[in-house]
């Protein structure tokens, strides 16, 4: 059993010297932006540093401030998203701005329990806010604390199920001083040195306290648990163009999945394949409908799409009978397009 109080003093020394340059992270002796730690931490879940770089650098250039962000269009918020995907998050992140600049007068709480309050955050994130905005001692374990935990502690238990036992650990860990620097040099120390495949012990700051490395474990762990296979579903998309060009688009419900964002219509998605005369029933106009070669598909968290496409033209005249949107591809850029429906255009356009 390591020592755990020699932990965190080896970390944050170890973090001193070594901790990743972010858009969003404040430089030793600066003071954290609670505003940019909040909207960096909800551009994470489920998305990498690398690829979040570019987006939450274009969304403090264009709304710098809470109050900003909570007055911006909810298309303009949702367009800037499309690509990091999950855009409930999108949603909530301009909910949460409204009530930040509403009713807290554009200050974010310091404690966890009133940063739960707030739509889209929830435990993980509301304890990181408290720890790196504003130095709370917040036990924060996201999927880096896991594993630097798991292998520091030998934990032989597989994920899930080792969850509750992780995050009890990792409380043990969390310091009196600097909560917030440790809480960022465990996730640094998971991301470029205890990572998922081959970690590099021989530079770890805690090799000689770590359980996994002295019993020559720590590439094995954590373990898991096996994945249940993703269900495939299936759809036809319904490509329809006008003769002057304009295509034909919808907006989803603003509840469930892609919620709020701009689509191109589509059969609702099942596990039985579609085919083409089954499809004319949710298709937006009867028309003589052509399947192009190929088909889109998409892995969401819970299950795997294959999107046919289906293409046809309308007068123009006929245009006013059919409900939905009608836009030039040129435009498209300007709306709220998710990443599957960016593929379905591709196709289609093809």
């Amino acid at each position: 059993m390591p020592d755990r109080r020699s932990i965190s003093p080896a970390l944050l020394d170890w973090y001193d010297r070594f901790r990743r340059e972010m858009p969003w992270r404040a430089g030793p002796g600066q003071r954290p932006d609670p505003y940019a730690v909040w909207l960096s931490e909800i551009m994470l879940q489920q998305t990498t540093v690398v690829t979040v770089g570019p987006y939450f650098r274009r969304f403090i250039a264009r709304w710098p401030t809470v109050q900003a962000l909570a007055a911006a269009p909810l298309d303009d918020v949702l367009v800037e998203w499309a690509g990091l995907g999950y855009y409930a998050r999108a949603r909530n992140l301009k909910r949460c701005a409204e009530v930040v600049a509403r009713d807290l007068k554009g200050v974010f709480p310091s404690h966890e329990d009133d940063l739960l309050k707030l739509p889209g955050i929830g435990p993980y994130t509301a304890a990181a806010i408290a720890a790196i905005a504003f130095d709370r001692s917040a036990n924060v374990v996201d999927g880096n604390v896991e594993r630097v935990v798991a292998r520091l502690f030998a934990v032989e238990q597989a994920l899930p199920q080792a969850k509750a036992r992780l995050r009890d650990l990792a409380a043990g860990l969390v310091p009196a001083s600097r909560p917030g620097d440790h809480a960022q040099a465990l996730m640094d120390l998971g991301a470029t040195v205890c990572t998922p495949r081959n970690p590099n012990c021989l530079i770890c700051p805690l090799r000689d306290r770590c359980d996994a490395y002295a019993q020559g474990i720590a590439a094995e762990l954590p373990r898991r648990a096996p994945k249940a296979a993703r269900p495939v579903r299936h759809g036809i998309a319904f490509w329809l163009v006008r003769t002057d060009g304009a295509v034909l688009l919808r907006r989803r419900p603003e509840k469930g999945l892609l919620g709020g964002m701009v689509e191109v219509p589509s059969t609702p998605w099942r596990q039985e394949e579609w085919t083409l005369k089954a499809a004319m029933a949710e298709a937006p106009a009867r028309l003589a409908w052509r399947l192009v070669d190929g088909a889109v598909e998409h892995t969401f968290t819970h299950f795997h799409l294959v999107l046919q496409v289906a293409t046809a033209r309308l007068a123009a005249s006929e245009a006013r009978k059919v409900d939905g949107l009608w836009h030039q591809p040129a435009t498209f850029g300007s709306l709220a397009l998710p990443t599957l429906m960016d593929k379905v255009v591709t196709l289609a356009s093809a």
